[in-house]
C-alpha cells in the first residue's frame, strides 16, 4: 500500500480544491525558515552599513549646515544598500520556491492534487512579490527610525527634518521606484533560470552569476573598444541589464539633486536616456516571464 506524500502547507483534503491564496500560503510555509534567515542576514548587513555611514567624520556639521544634502545622502545610500542585499535574497528565495519543487519532484504531488502548472507558477511569483513588498516596507521603517535616531544623537533634536521639501519626497519616490523595478526583474530572472533548468542547483547558480557577469562584461568591453578602436563594444553596454539597473536611479532623478549617490556598480560606457533604460529593462522582464511561462506550460514533467 502506497503512502501519501505531502508538502508543508499542502495537506490533502478529500473533495476540496486548492485556492490560489491557499497555494500562496503553502508556498510561503515551505520557505518560511529560509525567509527569516535571509531577513536576519539582510537586517544585520543593512544596520551595519548604516552604522558605518553614521560614523562618517563631520556628519554633525553636514546636518547643521546642509541638512537637505545630509538627508538625501542617507536615504539614497540606504536604498542602494537595500537594493544589493534584497537582490541577492530574492534570487535565493525565488530559486528555492521554484527550483526545489522540480529538484525534489514535489511538483508532481501538487499536480496530482489538481493544481495546474501555470497556476502554481503564478502563485509562487505572487507570493515572492508580496514578500518583496513586505521587505520594502520593513526596511523603509528601519531607515526612517535610524535616520531620526542619528539626527538626535548628532545634534540633539529633529530640527533638520524641517528641511524636507516636496521635491525630496518626489525624488526619493523615484529612487524607490528604481529599486522596485530592480526587485521585479530580479524575481523574473530567477524564475526563468529555474524553470528553464528545472533544478535548484542550476537555477540558483545561473541567477547568482548573471549580474556579476553583466557588470564584469561592461568593464571588460572598454579595453576591447580601445584595442579595436571601435565604439561598437561600448554601445553594447547600454543593452546589458545589470549596468542599466545600476544607473537607473541617476536617470530617474534630476541632475541637481544634492548628494546624488543613488547609483552603485558598473554602468554603461556610453550615455543613454531614462526611456531607453526602462524600455530595455522591460524587454528583459518580458523575456524572463516568457521563458518561465513557456517552459512551465510546454515541457512535460517526467519521473
Amino acid at each position: 500500500m502506497q503512502g501519501i506524500v505531502t508538502t508543508p502547507g499542502f495537506a490533502p483534503r478529500a473533495g476540496t480544491s486548492t485556492s490560489f491564496v491557499g497555494i500562496m500560503r503553502g508556498e510561503f510555509l515551505k520557505i518560511a525558515r529560509l525567509f527569516w534567515l535571509l531577513f536576519s542576514f539582510m537586517a544585520i548587513g543593512f544596520l551595519g552599513a548604516l552604522l558605518l555611514l553614521g560614523s562618517t567624520p563631520h556628519l554633525n556639521l553636514s546636518i547643521q549646515h546642509t541638512p537637505l544634502s545630509f538627508l538625501y545622502e542617507v536615504t539614497q545610500n540606504a536604498l542602494s544598500i537595500f537594493r544589493i542585499l534584497c537582490g541577492i535574497s530574492l534570487l535565493i528565495l525565488t530559486s528555492f520556491v521554484i527550483g526545489r519543487e522540480y529538484q525534489y519532484g514535489t511538483i508532481r504531488i501538487l499536480q496530482a492534487r489538481g493544481v495546474g502548472r501555470l497556476q502554481l507558477l503564478l502563485a509562487k511569483l505572487a507570493m515572492v512579490a508580496l514578500v518583496a513588498l513586505a521587505l520594502v516596507v520593513a526596511f523603509v521603517l528601519i531607515t526612517t527610525i535610524f535616520l531620526c535616531l542619528l539626527v538626535l544623537v548628532l545634534v540633539g533634536n529633529l530640527h533638520a527634518l524641517s528641511a524636507l521639501t516636496p521635491a525630496f519626497w518626489l525624488n526619493t519616490g523615484s529612487d524607490l521606484l528604481a529599486v522596485l523595478l530592480s526587485m521585479g526583474v530580479t524575481i523574473l530572472l530567477a524564475a526563468a533560470m529555474n524553470a528553464l533548468g528545472r533544478s535548484l542547483a542550476f537555477g540558483l547558480s545561473a541567477s547568482l552569476v548573471w549580474f556579476p557577469i553583466d557588470n564584469f562584461g561592461a568593464l571588460l568591453l572598454n579595453p576591447i573598444a580601445e584595442l579595436t578602436h571601435s565604439n561598437f563594444w561600448r554601445v553594447i553596454t547600454i543593452y546589458l541589464l545589470g549596468p542599466l539597473l545600476n544607473r537607473l536611479p541617476d536617470k530617474l532623478l534630476p541632475a541637481n539633486v544634492q548628494g546624488n549617490l543613488a547609483s552603485f556598480g558598473a554602468g554603461p560606457l556610453v550615455s543613454f536616456s531614462a526611456a531607453h533604460a526602462l524600455l530595455v529593462i522591460g524587454v528583459y522582464a518580458l523575456l524572463f516571464l516568457a521563458v518561465a511561462f513557456i517552459t512551465t506550460w510546454k515541457r512535460d514533467i517526467r519521473e
